[in-house]
C-alpha cells in the first residue's frame, strides 16, 4: 500500500501504440556533416584559424546589425506619417550609432570587409542598399566609420559558391554552429553549403592571405631599411 502509484497519462499522444509489421518513423533534428580540411602545410591551417578569429568577431554585428533593421523596418511600417517615421528613424540612427560606432573603429580592415560581406548574408541586401533609403545622416556613419576607415565597397555582396573568401566565412560559420561556438541566425541568402563543400572536398585556399602579409613584409623592410 505504501507502494508509489503510476500517474495516468494526461495527454494519450504522448504514446505510441507499435504492432507487429508496423514502420516507426521517428523526426530527428537536422544534422549538418562537413568534409575534414585539407590543408596544404601547417602555415596554411594557421592562416585558416587566424582567419577563423576574424569572422568570430565580425559574426555577432551582423547578427545585431540584421536583428536591429528587422525591428527598425517592421516599426516603421507600424508608422502612418512621414513625420513620425523620420522621428523614429533618427532615435534609431542614433542609438545604432552608439552601439557600432567603438566597435567598427577597433576592426582591422580584414574584419572589416568580413563585416559588410556578413551583412549581405544575414540581412538578404547590401551594407549599401540597406542605407540608401535611410537619412543621410545615417549613410555618412557608414560611409566615414565603415567605407573611408577600412577603404572597402558598402556594395560588396556575399557569394560562398563562387568567391573563395566568402567560402571560407561560410565554412567557418557551419562549423561554429555545429560545435556551438556561436549562434545560428539563418541566413537570409539561398545557398545549399554542405553542397558546396563537398564540391570543395576539404580543400582551403588561403593563398590571397599569404601574398596579403607577404605584402605587409616587404613594406615593413622597406621601412626600415630608409630608416
Amino acid at each position: 500500500m505504501a507502494q508509489k502509484k503510476d500517474a495516468v497519462p494526461l495527454e494519450l499522444e504522448d504514446y505510441v501504440l507499435i504492432k507487429t509489421g508496423d514502420t516507426l518513423t521517428i523526426k530527428l533534428d537536422e544534422l549538418t556533416i562537413l568534409p575534414k580540411h585539407q590543408f596544404n602545410s601547417s602555415i596554411d591551417a594557421r592562416y585558416y584559424y587566424w582567419f577563423q578569429r576574424k569572422v568570430y568577431k565580425a559574426y555577432p554585428y551582423a547578427k545585431l546589425a540584421s536583428q536591429r533593421l528587422d525591428s527598425l523596418n517592421v516599426r516603421l511600417k507600424r508608422i502612418k506619417t512621414k513625420r513620425g517615421r523620420r522621428r523614429y528613424t533618427k532615435r534609431a540612427q542614433k542609438y545604432l550609432e552608439g552601439e557600432f560606432t567603438d566597435q567598427l573603429k577597433k576592426m582591422t580592415k580584414t574584419e572589416g570587409r568580413i563585416l559588410i560581406k556578413l551583412i549581405h548574408r544575414q540581412t538578404g541586401n547590401t551594407t549599401f542598399d540597406n542605407i540608401k533609403s535611410l537619412r543621410s545622416g545615417w549613410k555618412a556613419f557608414w560611409y566615414n566609420t565603415t567605407a573611408n576607415l577600412f577603404k572597402l565597397s558598402l556594395k560588396s555582396e556575399y557569394h560562398p559558391e563562387s568567391i573563395n573568401e566568402d567560402y571560407l566565412i561560410e565554412d567557418v560559420l557551419q562549423r561554429a554552429f555545429i560545435d556551438d561556438k556561436l549562434v545560428l541566425q539563418k541566413s537570409k541568402l539561398t545557398f545549399d553549403f554542405p553542397k558546396i563543400a563537398a564540391s570543395k572536398k576539404g580543400k582551403v585556399d588561403l593563398e590571397e592571405y599569404k601574398k596579403m602579409f607577404a605584402k605587409k613584409k616587404k613594406k615593413t623592410s622597406k621601412k626600415k631599411k630608409k630608416s
